[in-house]
């Protein structure tokens, strides 16, 4: 009996190292960081008065990175909370070294995944800005392409984020493409595609939805989407006792409260999760996997009991799920079946009810790749579908091939 309990002080021992290990690397990362944030700061402070006009370029500066085929630049823009209040986004713009042609480049509006809300996490303050662009940035730029890429409201700049609220993803989507135009280096017309992965996946679905009323006088021709977090309630239904529940939760957590202010926490949300959602929604996502793991290891969960059992929690999740997009509004999908954040199930069920709803997908589907790559080894085919869309050319639907992935109930 007593080396029983000698092996179980021992697990609980080596369980704690590796939590107080990853909280260690996450204050190191932080040290690490602070002088690099600290230069930047004053780039990203909002200007006083703020300017009403949605897309106004506030500031402007090269980036500092090699863009094969195109330079690079930060920028501060004007955007809009979703109640309409101006407020300043973050994000890059990069610009082809080609002649524009004339009536404009196409552009496209890339829009990123989930990183953490800190300010080191947000792609144009990062150490490494270029994130998930490799096999495609470089294929658009030789193509004359101006490519715009959103930080997002609050994210870098004064928040607060709203993660996963598509009122204000798809404002700052559709803001970056304005802010494009306003930049007369840039060239760039009024045709423009979205482009987004995980998080940014549904930024652009429902950019899809959104661009015509939001800036009527953009000309949002297609959307594209890598792994996209669409079928929210699904996707929280199934991982909320996973690693992935104490990386994603905290950052709902912050986040849909602000819309929902009568989004029940308690009951929903560990005491402990509640205690450390705050300071893990701001840690990159790297750090907050490795913590996520550890508490998963430790039979720490982020969430009481799946979400989507409450009903306020799955109202919200429905109502941030994208519907089918019309048929007018071509979508490609790339979704890889290894996928372990956004499991690729929930994925087959959209592409079945879209589908079903006669909406004009191209769906990709991808074997042995993992959730951060899916946008780098989807990149090249969904640059071809973009041509093929810019050119006029009619889009395609895969609606004759099912899923290679069923729901856990339609299986056995």
């Amino acid at each position: 009996m007593r080396a029983v309990k000698w092996i179980l002080l021992v697990i609980a021992l080596v369980a704690a190292t590796i939590v107080i290990g990853a909280i260690l690397l996450v204050d190191q990362s932080r040290s690490t960081t602070a002088s690099q944030q600290a230069a930047l700061a004053s780039f990203y402070e909002p200007p006083s008065p703020m300017p009403q006009d949605l897309g106004t370029v506030v500031r402007m500066e090269p980036l500092g990175v090699d863009v094969p085929g195109g330079t690079g630049y930060r920028m501060l823009y004007v955007s809009e909370r979703p109640d309409g209040e101006r407020a300043v986004s973050g994000g890059m713009l990069f610009i082809p070294s080609t002649p524009a042609p004339a009536g404009g480049r196409p552009v496209v509006a890339w829009a990123h995944g989930t990183l953490g809300m800190g300010d080191a996490c947000t792609p144009s303050r990062s150490t490494n800005p270029l994130q998930d662009t490799d096999n495609w940035l470089g294929e658009m730029m030789d193509l004359g392409w101006v490519v715009v890429s959103t930080d997002y409201v609050g994210m870098g700049t004064p928040g607060p984020n709203l993660y996963l609220v598509a009122q204000a993803e798809a404002r700052d989507v559709v803001n970056s493409a304005r802010a494009a135009r306003n930049v007369p280096e840039a060239d760039a017309g009024n045709r423009f595609i979205a482009w987004g992965h995980s998080q940014g996946g549904h930024s652009s679905l429902w950019t899809g939805h959104l661009a015509k009323t939001l800036a009527p006088e953009l000309d949002l021709i297609a959307v594209a989407a890598a792994a996209p977090a669409a079928e929210l309630n699904r996707i929280i239904g199934a991982q909320w006792a996973t690693p992935v529940g104490w990386v994603i939760g905290p950052e709902v957590e912050q986040s849909w409260p602000v819309v929902y202010p009568s989004l029940p926490l308690e009951g929903v949300v560990t005491a402990r999760g509640i205690a450390n959602s705050e300071r893990l929604a701001n840690e990159c996502i790297k750090a907050a996997a490795l913590e996520g793991l550890a508490r998963t290891d430790l039979g720490q969960d982020y969430f009481v009991a799946d979400p989507v059992m409450n009903e306020a929690w799955a109202r919200v999740g429905e109502d941030q799920t994208p519907a089918p997009l019309p048929a007018d509004m071509p979508v490609m999908i790339a979704q890889s079946t290894a996928d372990q954040v956004v499991l690729a199930w929930p994925n087959g069920v959209l592409q079945e009810s879209w589908c079903a709803a006669g909406s004009a997908i191209s769906m990709l589907w991808l074997g042995q790749v993992s959730h951060q790559d899916t946008a780098m080894v989807a990149g090249p085919q969904v640059v071809s579908w973009i041509a093929d869309r810019f050119a006029g050319r009619p889009a395609g639907r895969t609606c004759d091939v099912p899923p290679p992935v069923r729901a856990p109930s339609q299986t056995g």
